[in-house]
């Protein structure tokens, strides 16, 4: 939940699914990983697109507060997480990470409302990087962040106007969003070794949007304003969080982590094509060049095999 990202790796597959998530696994069981991959990113990342459209109706916080919403609905409808036994520490558990995933889309949001979709994106992967330099071991995460931090000052302090202060602030809540996606991946971990999985996710997105409630509440009926605006609202949470989510249960168990690695590594450039086709933000070469050692240093993470899945968010 790129921000919004999405769930670490091992976490989508901790809990056995509902009868409608056997059935949709069966029908998406039969289509190439790979491609089922590369859809659920463009599907993350056009929700983004269609939170950006949102942001002159509302607030970030508001449209993030949205994507709670629905996907908490979404996953809670799909996964009963009710038929579980919950202990005490499991509920506490799946609320921090809840807690955790919401605060990682609120800094994602208010990120992409002051720069382009692409180059937030870019810059949040550090805190994906940063996990794997510290937990990895070998050379692979330590070139990694090298590169990472090679494609952060290409982007920041060369595409990035740091003069204009709208932008700047938007650098430091991307680089924000990453370290908040750093702290989701290892919570995630600890829901995925307790064998919760999703059903904590579905349950700690509940508690995650009423942390944000209050901050939302009352500029929360924009979304309602239109038929058009509902539809977008509706549509955020939908592509942004039960759409990724539900194929990552399905696709993570049948990636290799060469294939994991290589596919991970595009979607830095899967965000940013959606950002300049579907928003109209063209990115500049230095940006452009940022991109690229981004990408190569999340592939060089993923292909350490400690990395985790990286997909915010959003939760993205």
């Amino acid at each position: 939940m790129s921000g919004d990202s999405r769930p670490p790796r091992g976490l989508s597959n901790s809990a056995g699914a509902s009868g409608a998530g056997s059935a949709g696994s069966a029908v998406v069981g039969r289509v190439p990983a790979p491609l089922v991959f590369v859809v659920s990113a463009f599907s993350q990342y056009l929700g983004a697109g269609l939170a950006v459209s949102l942001f002159s109706l509302m607030p970030s916080t508001t449209v993030a507060w949205w994507r709670l919403v629905v996907g908490a609905t979404v996953l809670m409808a799909l996964r009963c997480p009710w038929r579980r036994s919950w202990t005490p520490k499991a509920l506490a558990l799946a609320a921090a990470f809840g807690t955790a995933t919401a605060t990682m889309n609120v800094i994602f949001y208010a990120a992409i409302s002051l720069l382009p979709l692409g180059t937030v994106v870019s810059l949040e992967f550090l805190g994906t990087v940063a996990v794997a330099a510290f937990t990895g071991r070998g050379w692979r995460p330590r070139c990694a962040a090298v590169l990472a931090l090679l494609g952060v000052v290409s982007i920041s302090g060369l595409g990035v106007d740091l003069c204009e202060s709208g932008q700047r602030t938007g650098v430091v809540l991307a680089l924000a969003a990453g370290a908040a996606w750093a702290g989701y991946i290892l919570l995630g971990r600890r829901v995925a070794s307790a064998g919760s999985g999703i059903d904590s996710l579905a349950v700690g997105m509940v508690f995650g949007a009423l942390v944000y409630a209050p901050f939302a509440v009352g500029t929360a009926a924009g979304a309602l304003a239109s038929v058009r605006s509902t539809a977008k609202a509706l549509g955020v949470g939908l592509l942004s969080t039960a759409v990724p989510y539900g194929l990552d249960q399905v696709v993570l168990k049948r990636l290799g982590t060469d294939t994991f690695a290589l596919l991970s590594s595009l979607m830095p450039a899967t965000s940013m094509l959606v950002g300049a086709v579907v928003l109209g933000q063209l990115p500049s070469g230095w940006e452009v060049a940022g991109l690229v050692l981004v990408s190569v240093a999340v592939a060089l993470a993923s292909a350490e095999g400690r990395a985790p899945r990286p997909r915010h968010p959003e939760c993205r």
